[in-house]
């Protein structure tokens, strides 16, 4: 291959692995409904084994399925019959991943498998195989040709795999009626954490919540938003009321417009009604507020009181955008 081939080659693997994708909608079926039934109402857990690259489609599949709320793990199917069949218990449904169903591994753990009395589905490209004909439900991941150019190296069938595992995932995550809330119990870290729990009062400096009365004078604005340097002020009315915000670009437009300043006052000057949020909201949705009006900064509200501002700044720190 010279390189005037290379970027063909690529997007041939695509096509053909797109292509392969569709081509699996035929077998959700039946079969795959049932699987997806036995595994939902199983008081276990989910046992994934496998040999070779379906061994670590598995390990994958196990992952995506204990962090959307099925209980999983994956046994290798050469460890399973050098001690590791131990760790199967009575109501655990067993989930075989192999391309022909073949390999010699899968003939001696299937016999073993069953005789514990476990759900065995089987998921591969071979319906004829050992695997299809001694598993209790069989879902068919059958491709037509590997995306290797040779057609031998496990390409197409193994995304394949992962894609019908995806589905099963999906399926599970309905049935059970997992949500966003449930997701973010077993997502607490990382920037995916952060966004499904971390709530404002989180990202909020308590210690900074600038405020001026609605009678300060232009130089105490100034002193106040200097200080606490997040470059907006609350504006606070005579009933310890939230009466507007002042910030920096407010304090530009004032000099602009206003040869004489001496007189003016922080409910001169100010955006009344400025845009607030609840401390219980979630970080994200204060983002989300910041985008939709363009703004910078948001007043954060507990039980009707001033509570701080937040900058942009602030939430792109924590990692949500």
């Amino acid at each position: 291959m010279n390189k005037n081939h290379i970027i063909p080659s690529a997007i041939r693997s695509i096509e053909l692995q797109s292509e392969t994708i569709k081509e699996l909608i035929p077998f959700i079926n039946e079969a795959f409904e049932q699987a997806v039934i036995q595994i939902a109402y199983s008081k276990g857990r989910l046992v994934l084994s496998g040999i070779g690259k379906s061994a670590i489609v598995g390990q994958k599949i196990a992952a995506t399925m204990n962090s959307t709320g099925t209980p999983a793990l994956f046994m290798h199917a050469a460890d399973a019959i050098h001690g590791d069949l131990g760790m199967i218990q009575e109501d655990d449904i067993i989930l075989v991943i192999s391309k022909s169903g073949d390999s010699p591994e899968i003939k001696v753990l299937l016999p073993l498998l069953k005789g514990f009395g476990n759900t065995i589905i089987g998921m591969g490209g071979n319906t004829e195989s050992y695997l299809a004909t001694h598993c209790n439900i069989f879902i068919n991941t059958t491709v037509r040709q590997e995306a290797c150019p040779n057609n031998l190296a496990p390409t197409t069938s193994t995304t394949a795999q992962m894609v019908m595992g995806d589905a099963l995932a999906v399926c599970l995550m309905e049935l059970k009626g997992f949500n966003s809330n449930d997701f973010a119990k077993f997502h607490p870290g990382g920037a995916l954490g952060k966004k499904l729990y971390l709530k404002v009062s989180d990202v909020l400096n308590a210690q900074l919540a600038p405020q001026v009365k609605t009678s300060s004078s232009i130089k105490e604005i100034i002193i106040e938003i200097t200080k606490n340097r997040i470059g907006a002020v609350a504006v606070i009315d005579e009933a310890n009321g939230l009466a507007g915000i002042i910030t920096d670009g407010d304090i530009r437009r004032m000099l602009e417009k206003n040869e004489v300043i001496d007189s003016l006052q922080a409910k001169d000057i100010m955006s009344a009604h400025p845009k607030k949020i609840d401390a219980d909201a979630l970080a994200i949705e204060a983002l989300s507020v910041m985008r939709e009006f363009n703004i910078n900064h948001l007043v954060l509200m507990a039980d009707g009181k001033y509570k701080g501002i937040i900058h942009l700044q602030d939430l792109i720190r924590e990692g949500i955008i």
